[in-house]
């Protein structure tokens, strides 16, 4: 900003005067500065009246209504918040002197945000890095695609106004994941505590997960508490038929729960399998295929538990267990004492005769005991346990022949993302992409011995945008390598259906950029890339191989 001439050099007179030949900018400066200034005569020409001796009045028109003509009803709006929390909540509300631009989710539920540099700073260490370290934004709209518009929105009222709302169990989710990722400690704490305190049968599997992901432990014991004091509530929603497995065989596990027999976990295991079935594209009334989802999470029942009634009437005639191995259970639920009549157990199944017992419901806890926020274990990518220890594959995109593009670089922010499809069903771990390259006396060189922090989201999206696994990853890596990210969940993918891989690179820097073939074959399955609409596939040279596993 230029600096202001003396008032000398003007010939400024001691006391304010409108002047009309002025132009609005000017008149502000000069009160700004203090010329003649008195807040009776700020007010007086503000709400119209007459100053005495003023240019204004003498032309016969008065100074509110030429400032109010050339900058509106607000440009005085500073005069009547009375608050750092009103005056932040005018700036979000209108984006006066915003200076970013945030473009957040996925189309077609894509929001724009306008924000402030400094207002996001001095609130977040993450936004400090992002605009103010040493490979600042300079210019151009920030994507993020891992957050919904309604957790960003409620973030920026948090760090504009301190104001928190939260009014479900599922925002309080996303808001407490988005505050996580920009390190705000004591808006985890609030969103947590409100997830503490709206754990019931309905979202308590889902609670678990969430603590899970983010390691939480105390919010995951909370959550098993529920779900063991109210388990028939818990398998009784119809939300229960989407938990992820690994959440099923954590229940399983527990030694109390409140059920009147083990049939009512087989019930509800088995109206899980039937609905993963469903979700998979495989036939429900397959005994394989249910079983196939399992994974062998039908051996944590306890059957020895049950009468020989109780088990012939419904267990047994079920396609969760084959022939051989309904009639091993039958066998050792009739003699349990006789072992010479006895079959040895199918595999992986329990023998324990203990039943569960029940507990009472949790007491719900003070507040002093609520979470501490743990801020290193947010960008840890998490592999699921419900993944059987099949081998990884790796497919690896083959490169066309000729000189490989030039590196891509880049100051903040870098996305990457290629749609493909494959010719048969499997999992999808992961992917790889290649570490940074240095410059030296511009040349672009590998540096195996030299490392650097890298920091990523990458998502698996399906053909409408909608998110079907992410994750988030810091580590330190070394340079000129390749780098395999694992997302939270293993997603089962359907053949000849369209899936998107993404990536976003959030460390600045050079990446090795490559042009490969629209094909790659690996163990027998043919993956295309590029498929659809090529304008969705965007730097997709960036993501070298696709990490998954046969089903």
């Amino acid at each position: 900003m230029k600096r202001a001439k003396t008032e000398n050099s003007l010939g400024r007179k001691n006391h304010w005067q409108f002047d009309l030949s002025l132009q609005p900018s000017t008149k502000l400066f000069r009160m700004a500065s203090g010329e003649g200034y008195s807040p009776s005569t700020y007010e007086n020409n503000r709400i119209g009246g007459k100053p005495d001796n003023s240019a204004s009045s003498r032309n016969g028109a008065s100074s509110s209504n030429n400032i109010h003509d050339s900058y509106g009803s607000t440009y005085d709006w500073q005069v009547t918040k009375t608050t750092i929390r009103e005056r932040g909540q005018q700036l979000l509300e209108t984006g006066q002197w915003s200076d970013c631009k945030f473009i957040v989710g996925t189309e077609p539920h894509q929001q724009a945000f306008e924000g402030h540099k400094v207002f996001l700073a001095m609130s977040s260490p993450v936004f400090e890095a992002m605009f103010f370290g040493g490979m600042a934004e300079k210019d151009g709209a920030i994507h993020i695609f891992d957050v919904q518009p309604e957790g960003f929105k409620a973030l920026l009222e948090y760090i504009y106004s301190d104001k928190i709302s939260l009014r479900s169990f599922d925002q309080a989710c996303e808001l407490c994941y988005v505050a996580k990722k920009y390190m705000l400690p004591h808006l985890v704490r609030e969103c947590t505590k409100y997830i503490w305190r709206d754990i019931c049968p309905d979202n308590a599997c889902r609670a678990y997960e969430f603590a899970k992901l983010f390691e939480e432990p105390d919010l995951m014991e909370k959550s098993l508490e529920v779900i063991s004091s109210k388990t028939k509530e818990v398998l009784a929603e119809s939300s229960f038929e989407e938990v992820e497995l690994a959440t099923i065989q954590a229940v399983l596990d527990q030694e109390e729960l409140t059920i009147d027999s083990e049939l009512e976990l087989f019930d509800a295991l088995q109206r899980w399998a039937i609905r993963e079935c469903a979700r998979k594209g495989l036939p429900p009334s397959d005994g394989k295929a249910l079983r196939s989802v399992l994974h062998g999470t039908v051996g944590k029942i306890r059957f020895l538990t049950l009468s020989p009634s109780q088990f012939a009437e419904r267990p047994a005639v079920s396609q969760l267990l084959s022939q051989d191995e309904a009639f091993a259970i039958l066998v050792n639920i009739s003699s349990p004492n006789t072992t010479t009549l006895s079959l040895p157990l199918p595999e992986g199944f329990t023998s324990s005769r203990v039943p569960r017992k029940k507990i009472p419901e949790p007491e719900i806890e003070p507040e002093s005991k609520l979470l501490p926020f743990r801020a290193p274990t947010l960008f840890c990518a998490s592999t699921s346990a419900d993944q059987v220890a099949l081998p990884k594959m790796y497919c690896l995109r083959s490169p066309l022949p000729g000189q490989p593009p030039p590196p891509i670089y880049h100051s903040t922010i870098l996305d990457s993302t290629l749609q493909f499809t494959v010719d048969r069903d499997i999992c999808i771990l992961g992917a790889q992409v290649p570490t940074q390259i240095e410059s030296i006396d511009g040349q672009y060189v590998r540096r195996e011995r030299s490392s650097y922090t890298e920091l990523l989201y990458a998502h698996l999206l399906d053909s409408n945008g909608a998110r079907l696994t992410y994750t988030h990853l810091t580590s330190r890596v070394n340079y000129g390598q390749f780098m395999e990210i694992s997302f939270n969940r293993h997603i089962f993918i359907q053949r000849n259906k369209v899936y998107r891989v993404g990536v976003v690179l959030n460390k600045g820097g050079s990446y090795p950029a490559g042009a490969y073939t629209e094909t790659a074959v690996c163990d027998g399955v043919l993956f295309k890339f590029n498929v659809g609409n090529p304008n969705d596939s965007i730097r997709d040279g960036l993501i070298h191989s696709i990490v998954f596993r046969h089903i």
